[in-house]
């Protein structure tokens, strides 16, 4: 069978050059510093006019864990739509409980919400609490795809895992290593596992070329170490700054 290289992008710059190196199919994403969010209407709809080779978004609504509420399942079941609607060849997605189990019910409502396009279930996986369980789960609930770093950081340090559930899915699903991988151990990882398709990033350093860039004000700011945490807004310190504010109007 041959080999199928996914490349995991956040531009429609990195999308065509990776469909120039030779990648099968693009995993489409944006803020990949913590660990990939929906792409927009727009960055969704340019890859798919200027690509020939499908295109994947990633539907996932915020960072952090992947333990979601009513509301992110929602906006989740309102983006895969969006995504088949504009003609998204497949969606990525991942949901689990809050025991570190596979959310049935999330991924039904979003497979339901796909219909006809294949769907992939993302490195939510990574984190499940029992991988040979939750890979039983996501056959059964014919989602056609999971990408796993074999619960390890990398793939290469994975590769057991993944292996194992190579031989674990026996073709029911396509098992899709993901993590780290590059050009110094892909052929470890493809020899070691067993797996007929690569999930990659292949970057390198780019920098604006913008002729004014000695600006004092910074704009990144670090993520948590804990990936569990994210923050979200305190009503409280919303009420507090409006009283602090309205104090300088006295």
């Amino acid at each position: 069978m041959p080999l199928l290289i996914e490349a995991c992008v956040d531009t429609t710059q990195s999308a065509i050059a990776a469909q120039n190196g030779g990648a099968d199919r693009i995993e489409l994403c944006d803020n990949l510093a913590d660990g990939g969010t929906t792409p927009s209407h727009g960055m969704t709809a340019m890859c798919l006019e200027h690509l020939t080779i499908p295109v994947f978004p990633i539907v996932r609504p915020r960072g952090g864990s992947f333990v979601y509420g009513d509301d992110d399942v929602e906006v989740m079941r309102r983006d895969v739509k969006h995504a088949r609607w504009l003609g998204a060849h497949g969606v990525v997605i991942g949901a689990l409980t809050p025991e570190g189990d596979i959310d049935e019910r999330a991924v039904g409502v979003l497979q339901d919400a796909a219909r006809d396009i294949p769907v992939t279930f993302h490195r939510a996986f990574d984190v499940c609490r029992d991988p040979v369980s939750a890979l039983d789960t996501l056959i059964r609930l014919g989602v056609q795809r999971v990408l796993t770093s074999g619960q390890r950081a990398t793939a290469l340090e994975g590769r057991e895992g993944i292996a194992a559930a190579r031989r674990q899915a026996e073709g029911r699903i396509v098992i899709l290593a993901g993590g780290g991988i590059d050009e110094t151990n892909a052929a470890t990882i493809v020899r070691d596992t067993g797996v007929t398709e690569l999930h990659v990033r292949g970057t390198m350093p780019y920098r604006e070329t913008m002729t004014f860039h000695e600006h004092p004000v910074p704009f990144r700011r670090p993520l948590s170490a804990d990936e569990t945490t994210r923050y979200v807004t305190d009503p409280v310190r919303i009420g507090a700054i409006r009283a602090n504010a309205n104090a300088g109007l006295l």
